[in-house]
Order: structure tokens, then sequence, then C-alpha cells
């Protein structure tokens, strides 16, 4: 097997691609640090991403950003301005789907193939009870109508694509260092989750929404 892991420097994504080591897998890793890939600038996507070839058996985007201009995600309306959703969508949103742009050139086409986002649950529109933090649930919300859109033209010509978005959980990394939460898990272990997760799907399955255990998460 064959995979590319897109923010492989960041916690998940590293353990992603340590994980999938460890499972034999050959591994193609992507980061801003490393490789100028960085989604608050689309120009470079389009650069970098035209330099790599399939195929590729899962695709994985680890990356995401829970604020950016501003120091915290908004907590009320008053909060919110124009350059920080902009700028989340470009990280959230933008930067995933020029990645799923490039799917039609990197996934086999007869055998199975996963395409993953990170995506949270703070994105489900169901889901939401609390309020706030606009920006980053607008955000991840798009993400998965991207997601859930392409997934759909995806299987047109390749039947045995996987498209999916997950939600990782709480996980001890820079990410979520100020932000308390009941449970964290580590890197390590929310990575073998989502790829258990990844390895249970099926195509009939394509075009879904999933936490760290396989359950499905209301849009």
């Amino acid at each position: 097997m064959r995979a590319l892991v897109i923010g492989d420097s960041g916690g998940i994504g590293e353990a992603v691609a340590d994980q999938a080591r460890v499972r034999g897998d050959e591994v193609v890793g992507l980061s801003r640090r490393r490789d100028g890939l960085d989604f608050a600038a689309p120009e470079t996507v389009e650069r970098v991403l035209s330099g790599i070839s399939g195929p590729f058996d899962m695709v994985f985007v680890a990356t995401g950003a829970l604020s950016s201009t501003d120091v915290r995600p908004e907590k009320a309306l008053r909060e919110l301005t124009a350059a920080e959703m902009a700028a989340q969508f470009a990280v959230n949103t933008i930067g995933p789907a020029l990645v799923m742009k490039q799917l039609g050139r990197w996934l086999p086409r007869q055998s199975r193939s996963v395409f993953a986002v990170l995506s949270a649950r703070v994105g489900s529109i169901g889901d939401n009870r609390a309020g706030g933090w606009y920006s980053y649930r607008s955000s991840k919300a798009a993400l998965n109508q991207v997601l859930h859109t392409g997934a759909i033209e995806v299987a047109r010509t390749h039947k045995h694509a996987i498209c999916v978005a997950l939600h990782p959980g709480t996980v001890e990394t820079d990410f979520t260092a100020s932000y308390p939460a009941h449970k964290k898990v580590g890197p390590r272990e929310a990575a073998e989750n989502l790829l258990s997760v990844l390895e249970a799907l099926t195509p009939q399955e394509s075009g879904g929404f999933f936490d760290y255990s396989g359950a499905r998460v209301p849009w």
C-alpha cells in the first residue's frame, strides 16, 4: 500500500504517517514547514501538489486550525470578523478541497482506495447545541459539504474509492493545548482509531462523516 499524508509534521498527521509505516505502507508526507505546502496560500498548494505522482491507496489530510487571526475561536457574534472567517475557510475548507481536486489522477481505478479529511464534530449543524466558534464551525461544515459532493463525483470513475470526513475526538496536541476537555487521547491512539475506522469502511459508505469509533456524525 502507498499512502500520502498531508500535514505529517503535526500531531495527528505525524502519528497517522508513523502508524501507516508500522502497518507496512510506503508513506509520502507533505507539510508546510518542510515542503512549503501552505493552505493559507492556495498558489503553493497547486504548485506542490502538481509535482506529486500517484497512485496512492490512501490520501489523508490531517491539517486544520482552530483560529487564525485571533487568539481563540469566537464566543459571540460581536467577535466575528471577515478576516478570521476568510482565514479559517482557507485552511479548513479550500485547502482540503484543492487536495481532493487531485484524486482523479492519484487514486487507482481498479482497487480499493481511501481519501480522508479531518473534520470536527463541532462542524455538525445537527449536533450544534452550544453555539459560538462561528468561523471554525462554518469552515468544517463547508468542508463536509465539499467532501460529500466530491465523493459523488469520484465514485463515477473510481468505483472502489471511499471518501470520508473524520472526527478524531480531542487529541493531545498543540492544536488543543489551550482547550481543556474531559478526555483527551494521545496522537498514536487517535491515529490507530482513525486507521481502524478507515479499514472497516466500504465504498457504499463513501461521502459519510464518521467519528473515531466508526459511528456516523450528524451533518
